[in-house]
């Protein structure tokens, strides 16, 4: 019996459908959140793509991005993207070519100017080398670096890298654990990682051909790994991920092979150490999903995280239409209970009156006496009784600050050839 298992609360999960204008399904893709929106780049289908898009949550509404031109990413898979004030970085994943032009494989994107800019990293004094390219690695924001592990590098297979690049410099360095005979994950590929705090944690993988259960912590203070304990935890994975929730993390997908997707949902609280496994309401069933991406929007993930250097350009075509968030005391109006939880579905729509079922489970305590914040469009005002109908007057209110909190798995296999991305939807009812 897992310890943590009676304390979990369920979560429900739902299947966003998606309109013709939206990029086709995929695996081994990329991922990340910014300002509430979804940015997704490549991947594979039948071949290797080269697309990027944006997902704008609030209105249901997919754009497609441009990734052309010198500064623009090649075909990629199984690569990273993270995001850090106002930039998207991508590394790695281009496919073993004698053309490619690319010496170092980094790519920066802007998000103020919408383009891909020239901004190759800068090695360190003390470092004649950069990373070389590389698949299956991870990559995740610790203060203003990022921490990239691992990766397949060609024919030398797995990796045991560690590299730190810095935002404010471009300048990349080797990490303490990046020899063979040091105290760390080894070499690993097709892993989980994710930050929390001033430290990345990082879960199962390939070493070689050989799946892996293990779980490690690096701390960015110390410049140590230790390995932490997953007796209760998942079994071996590949092709899974990972996301920082509140004090948690939530650990999602991958198999034991690339045939074998499992649906877990698992819950690690990094207060107590212990691993649970999140339970899902009755006939809310997850998806089987290996090479897929997660995303976390709301207050609750740190991947939602606004930045004062966010484009404010952006942030006027978002309001164009004068959605509000609401600053009044809301209460719900006549609800429909999902057993006894207390659970209540809320429909929103887009701004093209578009259906867009977001079914979210919310306490009925966490409720009477806060204060909702919840995006003012017209479904939540239908669904919430507020004690005024006066909304901020701010111009320059940010919708992303008031989403609630949900977690996104896009793509993944098994996918469907030729039809529009997967999105399932999951929310936890303590949310």
């Amino acid at each position: 019996m897992m310890p943590a298992m009676s304390q979990n609360i369920p979560c429900l999960w739902n299947q966003l459908p998606q309109s013709s204008r939206s990029p086709c399904d995929r695996y081994k893709h990329a991922c990340c959140s910014y300002d509430g929106n979804v940015y997704i780049l490549g991947g594979r289908d039948i071949s290797c793509l080269r697309d990027f898009w944006r997902y704008n949550v609030v209105r249901d509404e997919w754009t497609e991005l441009n990734c052309t031109g010198e500064a623009a990413p090649e075909e990629l898979e199984e690569h990273s993207m993270v995001a850090h004030e106002g930039f998207l970085y991508v590394f790695g994943g281009m496919l073993d070519s004698a053309y490619t032009k690319w010496r170092c494989s980094l790519w920066v994107f802007d998000i103020a100017k919408q383009k891909w800019v020239h901004c190759q990293g800068k090695m360190s004094s003390s470092q004649t080398q950069m990373p070389t390219n590389r698949k299956g690695h991870s990559a995740v924001v610790v203060g203003s670096a990022m921490l990239m592990y691992g990766g397949l590098v060609d024919m030398k297979g797995s990796s045991h890298d560690f590299w730190s690049l810095d935002f404010d410099t471009m300048a990349w360095s080797l990490l303490n654990g990046s020899h063979q005979g040091s105290l760390g994950p080894g070499p690993r590929h097709s892993h989980s990682a994710m930050a929390y705090h001033s430290c990345m944690y990082l879960f199962g993988g390939l070493k070689g051909l050989r799946e892996q259960k293990d779980f490690w912590k690096w701390n960015s203070t110390s410049q140590m790994w230790s390995s932490l304990k997953n007796k209760s935890g998942p079994s071996r994975l590949m092709g899974h991920s990972a996301v920082s929730y509140k004090d948690c993390m939530l650990l999602f997908g991958g198999g034991e092979s690339q045939n074998s997707p499992k649906n877990c949902l698992w819950k690690y609280n990094f207060t107590t150490q212990t691993w649970g496994q999140v339970t899902s309401l009755p006939g809310s069933n997850p998806p089987d999903k290996i090479h897929h991406c997660c995303t976390g929007l709301g207050p609750s993930y740190k991947s939602s995280i606004i930045s004062p250097y966010s484009s404010s350009g952006l942030q006027s075509e978002l309001m164009d239409d004068k959605v509000r968030p609401f600053k009044n005391k809301c209460f719900p109006a006549p609800l429909s209970f999902l057993g006894s939880e207390g659970a209540i579905e809320l429909d929103t729509f887009s701004h093209s009156s578009k259906t867009l079922s977001l079914e979210l489970e919310i306490s009925k305590d966490s409720l009477m006496g806060k204060d909702a914040q919840r995006t003012g469009n017209k479904a939540f005002r239908k669904q919430w009784s507020c004690t005024d109908e006066d909304l901020l007057d701010q111009e320059d209110a940010d919708i992303a600050q008031h989403l609630p909190d949900l977690l996104l798995v896009l793509g993944g296999r098994p996918c469907s050839t030729h039809s529009p991305i997967s999105i399932w939807q999951m929310t936890l009812t303590d949310s």
